[in-house]
């Protein structure tokens, strides 16, 4: 029970690697904040995962949170702390591609809409959720911030630059958020690879072929491979890591 009553906030907590990690912080004693959007997906995927948990024994709520509106992000914080009194981890996890995942375009070809709506969902979203979430972390003595960033950050990737801009300012972020919030609160950032998540559904249907031929590991990552890798970061075992940047990519940015 490695987060032993603590509290964690996970954001894009209904599906994918948010899913897993909400699952798998949720066994080892955590009381789990699942924070997702509905619109995403048109149902309350968060509420199916913090139902999940319930019905498994652990403790979680769900908070139905736009993580790029500035109240809704406060809100969410404030109902965390209401309900279980703290913060200690706080996974900005939620990421969003392009309008469709089969948009891949290079800077001049990218529509000023998407663009802000990349950077908006990838990058303001992880600054609004620190915002609220840190200062409750700091108030419970300190904890583990986890920031999911992604290879497309690490190695250049022809088209899909907007999302390649947000996920370096990720990382980017991260090192100077470690700086910052040290001695007490660590913060890292993983870098996942192709991880087989409702988001890029359609293009792995493509480009799956292709991946498993190139990433040195022959296979996509399952979105439990990536949460384990955020269950440490988040509890003791890493109590001596801060500003890392961790690809979990089979090896795709070693070539």
């Amino acid at each position: 029970m490695r987060l032993q009553d603590e509290v964690a906030v996970i954001t894009g907590g209904g599906s994918g690697i948010g899913r897993a990690a909400s699952l798998l912080f949720a066994a080892e004693g955590a009381k789990v904040v699942v924070a997702d959007y509905q619109g995403v997906y048109g149902r309350p995927v968060g509420q199916e995962v913090a139902d999940e948990i319930k019905a498994q024994g652990g403790e979680a709520i769900y908070s139905e949170t736009d993580l790029s509106v500035d109240e809704q992000v406060a809100a969410m914080a404030r109902r965390a702390v209401e309900e279980y009194g703290k913060i200690n981890v706080l996974f900005n996890n939620a990421s969003h591609g392009y309008s469709s995942p089969l948009t891949m375009t290079t800077l001049l070809d990218t529509p000023e809409q998407d663009w802000n709506e990349v950077i908006k969902n990838n990058l303001n979203s992880l600054f609004l959720c620190t915002k609220y979430c840190h200062p409750e972390i700091a108030k419970a003595g300190g904890g583990s911030i986890i920031n999911t960033g992604s290879s497309n950050a690490l190695v250049a990737v022809p088209g899909a630059d907007a999302y390649t801009a947000a996920k370096g300012g990720v990382v980017a972020l991260t090192r100077i958020m470690a700086i910052t919030y040290a001695p007490d609160i660590r913060v890292n950032c993983i870098c996942p690879g192709a991880v087989r998540t409702p988001m890029i559904t359609t293009m792995l249907e493509l480009l799956e072929d292709y991946l498993t031929q190139n990433i040195p590991l022959k296979r996509v990552a399952e979105p439990e491979e990536i949460a384990r890798v955020a269950l440490f970061l988040a509890s003791g075992e890493s109590s001596y890591i801060t500003g890392a940047i961790i690809p979990v990519d089979g090896g795709w940015t070693t070539l």
